[in-house]
């Protein structure tokens, strides 16, 4: 039995339980009138809240789409240990302090 069919059946003995509850309310009129009687319909109505909730949970939780495979991993570049041609940076700044013939302020 799927989770949606089990909280459906709570769901009617929930209900089944109020209905009851309202016949008996009924039937003894003053008789239960009392305190108790107060108590055991606020548990009803807690009861039927308790259940919504955990129907708007199930809803909520049920299996989305399925998962997207995983992106592939970006090839890796092997960058050489040799030194960089020192050609490359002639004209290149220095940290930020200018171009090599000028001085920092």
């Amino acid at each position: 039995m799927a989770l949606q069919d089990d909280l459906t059946a709570i769901q009617c003995c929930v209900d089944d339980l109020v209905r009851t509850v309202d016949r008996v309310e009924q039937r003894a009129g003053a008789e239960l009138a009392g305190v108790d009687f107060r108590r055991v319909r606020m548990d009803t109505d807690h009861l039927r809240e308790s259940v919504a909730l955990l129907r708007a949970t199930a809803a909520s939780a049920a299996p989305q789409d399925p998962p997207a495979p995983p992106k592939p991993r970006p090839e890796l570049v092997t960058i050489p240990d040799t030194p960089y041609d020192a050609s490359l940076w002639t004209d290149s700044d220095d940290e930020g302090l200018g171009a090599r013939d000028r001085r920092a302020p």
